[in-house]
């Protein structure tokens, strides 16, 4: 006999017609509520803050990994791997922790990939890992079989944080997140080369379509690596290039736009020490490698405010502080 319950027994209670429920709240009625705000509208409260839609906007939350152990790679293994030289790893976490101490100086909140048992060398470049949109992250799904699987984790890390994945891509598709870039609100631009694929393309540009955002693809030159290497916007109205590499149309793109379009001040400092591998903080703000003195005069003489920080050992992964920051938020 089932247990009494204000004098009927559970069995009865749970064998309650379905009809007896109608008008309730599951079923729509009374004490039903709906939900009436769009995903947009729900981040900051629903969803954690996030999300870009320009490149020079203040820096307000960035993902980034401390380098681990994965980065101790013997010598016969370094260009596989895909780094330029084997590195210290005691100055590289120092070069690492010099930047997170850099960014919480200025106002930025730094958040950290969360450790997995299957981190990678080339883990610690979150640029590469996803993109942000005003709504969401877009997945990367990285093109070589040496980074395969980063994205995994990632996603862990984005869904914790109570950031919206609104894209992983599917297929043959390949997608590095340092190839998507803003040009302003309504218009993304995108890379296709040895990183992000055709494939890759038309799955994000079908999602950006979605969101009233107009996807511009351009073919990167042989031999080059991210679309972030090609172009850097400083503030709304100025932007850097590196010439004889960036797109014309990327060019007459910015123009249309009003934008006053600068050859890097110092090709041989771009090439030897990354001048070009930057992080805008916000309006006329950057931070920079420091061995790069003629970049660093250059950009100060148009009014450009510049961090210098010492990424020596970490470029021999193959990246700087540009690679190695995943952008989860700018001012919109």
């Amino acid at each position: 006999m089932g247990k009494e319950i204000s004098g009927k027994t559970d069995r009865q209670i749970s064998a309650r017609p379905l009809a007896d429920s109608f008008g309730t709240a599951a079923f729509g009625g009374q004490g039903w509520s709906g939900r009436t705000l769009t995903h947009g509208q729900e981040i900051g409260g629903l969803w954690a803050d996030c999300g870009m839609d320009t490149e020079w906007q203040n820096l307000k939350s960035v993902l980034v990994h401390r380098p681990g152990k994965e980065m101790e790679i013997p010598k016969q293994q370094v260009n596989e791997l895909q780094f330029a030289e084997a590195l210290d790893l005691g100055k590289a976490r120092e070069e690492h922790e010099g930047m997170v101490n850099a960014y919480q100086k200025n106002g930025v909140k730094v958040h950290f990939l969360e450790p997995n048992p299957s981190m990678t060398p080339n883990q610690i470049f979150c640029a590469d890992l996803f993109a942000m949109t005003p709504e969401g992250a877009i997945l990367a799904r990285p093109a070589s079989t040496v980074r395969a699987g980063e994205e995994r984790w990632v996603a862990q890390t984005l869904a914790n944080l109570g950031i919206p994945i609104l894209k992983t891509l599917t297929g043959t598709a390949t997608f590095e997140g340092a190839d998507l870039m803003w040009l302003d609100p309504e218009t993304a631009v995108i890379g296709r080369g040895l990183r992000t694929n055709s494939a890759g393309i038309d799955q994000i540009s079908s999602l950006l379509n979605e969101l009233g955002i107009t996807t511009l693809a351009f073919d990167l030159p042989y031999g080059t690596m991210h679309f972030m290497g090609m172009l850097r916007m400083v503030k709304k109205d100025l932007a850097f290039v590196w010439p004889r590499r960036t797109p014309h149309g990327l060019v007459l793109a910015l123009r249309e736009r009003g934008v006053e379009v600068l050859p890097l001040p110092d090709l041989g400092e771009a090439v030897a020490n990354m001048a070009f591998n930057f992080v805008v903080l916000g309006p006329g703000r950057i931070m920079l490698g420091d061995k790069n003195p003629k970049s660093i005069a250059g950009y100060e003489a148009l009014g450009i405010e510049c961090t210098a920080l010492s990424v020596d050992e970490l470029r021999k992964a193959n990246g700087a502080m540009g690679c190695m920051t995943g952008i989860l938020e700018r001012k919109k």
